[in-house]
């Protein structure tokens, strides 16, 4: 009986990490897959004159996931060749108890292993993200951006308005930045463009239209005179000492009617 356990727990144990590691995969095709959608509709959206940009997602070099990545690859070697009788080892088992040990939490190590096992798990983390932009005519590449230090405020403002709208049209299904079917594509921006360029408030709406998406933006009155180019309705909100709320909803041309009576 005790022979027969130790098989049957071994077996098991192996058949288990098979199942995990078929799930991160997955997991992993997904993001893969999901950059690969966002870089079809970065392609149709003009980043600079004649480029594009597109999402680079290359494994991390994170030390700590290298060595989990390589732990459970060394325990599945060999499993579609060996025998039975050498698949489900001992050596095998130890080492997946190694690995489910900091899984649950050693003692005395209880919230270095819950932090380890999160970063582990989470598929995002084996990567590390980065954009390219490329030239239309040729797919060459221009300018890579592994991060945006030494970028000025404009421009990564630009990048993060390009990226959002790719992403965006991503979640709604989006094949290309030219669809015009009617459909319902709401997006809420709370606090949007109030620290933003001109420049770059600018860009972002003309893209957000060009996506043709229905956009509720949330801002600061002094950013009205960039974003009434873009939009069919004001409603102004005054908060009276903090207690009331009060809503005025207007049309543009109503707004821009009173806008010229008053200047």
């Amino acid at each position: 009986h005790e022979t027969t356990f130790k098989k049957m727990l071994n077996e098991q144990t192996i058949q288990g990490v098979v199942m995990f590691q078929s799930q991160l995969d997955k997991e992993r095709r997904h993001i893969e897959d999901k950059i690969a959608a966002i870089n079809q509709s970065l392609q149709q959206i003009e980043y600079n004159q004649g480029t594009y940009i597109s999402l680079v997602a290359d494994l991390a070099i994170d030390q700590e996931i290298q060595t989990f990545r390589s732990d459970l690859k060394a325990i599945l070697s060999h499993t579609l060749t060996d025998k039975e009788d050498e698949l489900y080892t001992e050596s095998r088992f130890l080492h997946v108890k190694t690995i489910m040990e900091r899984f649950r939490g050693r003692e005395g190590y209880i919230e270095q292993d819950r932090y380890w096992t999160n970063k582990m798990i989470d598929v995002r983390n084996w990567y590390q993200f980065s954009a390219s932009e490329r030239w239309l005519e040729n797919r060459q590449e221009k300018e890579f951006y592994s991060d945006s230090t030494g970028k000025s405020g404009g421009q990564k403002e630009k990048l993060a308005y390009t990226i959002l709208a790719s992403a965006l049209a991503y979640q709604f299904g989006l094949q290309t930045a030219e669809n015009k079917t009617r459909s319902f594509r709401f997006v809420v921006i709370d606090e949007a463009f109030g620290r933003g360029s001109d420049e770059s408030t600018r860009y972002a709406l003309a893209l957000f239209r060009k996506l043709n998406l229905q956009l509720l933006i949330v801002t600061p009155l002094q950013k009205i005179r960039i974003i009434e180019d873009y939009i069919q309705a004001v409603h102004f909100v005054h908060n009276q000492e903090g207690k009331y709320s009060l809503l005025r909803n207007l049309s543009i041309q109503t707004y821009q009617k009173e806008k010229a009576k008053m200047t």
